[in-house]
């Protein structure tokens, strides 16, 4: 009967812990992606907008939107470097986190492999016993 791997549990834990660096860093990217489009949105707005002042209280509106859309920019590009920060340090949880479990895997493939030898040796030796046991009453039926 193959014997368990010792170590099962903390393997089991190193994966959960990559598991869940994987999913902050598949948010932080997702965060971050949607921060890129937001931007690109209001350049884009920005872009489309031709406004004609035709007094001053029109050319005083035009210039409080696009006060308030630079105001708004530089919130959005903030919040992109702090977006790109989070998604840098998720990146190095997930990659320590793989780190980490990667040398236990490996170490479960080598206890598997020894397992399937010591599986293999104890049936080559049942077999064994039963090929000479064979042989031995096949001798003394014949010496009879």
């Amino acid at each position: 009967m193959a014997r368990t791997f010792p170590l099962a549990g903390l393997l089991r834990l190193r994966q959960l812990q990559q598991d869940r660096a994987a999913g902050e860093l598949a948010a932080a990217n997702l965060r971050m992606q949607e921060t890129r489009e937001a931007r690109a949105g209001v350049y884009n707005a920005l872009e489309a907008s031709f406004s004609q002042p035709v007094d001053a209280t029109t050319m005083n509106a035009i210039a409080a939107a696009r006060s308030s859309s630079r105001s708004m920019l530089a919130d959005l590009n903030a919040l992109g470097t702090r977006h790109a920060a989070e998604v840098e340090a998720a990146r190095t949880e997930f990659s320590s986190a793989r780190a980490r479990s990667v040398g236990l895997e490996k170490l479960e493939g080598k206890f598997a492999e020894g397992e399937a030898a010591e599986d293999l040796r104890t049936e080559q030796t049942i077999l064994d016993e039963l090929a000479g046991s064979a042989w031995h009453r096949r001798q003394k039926e014949a010496k009879s």
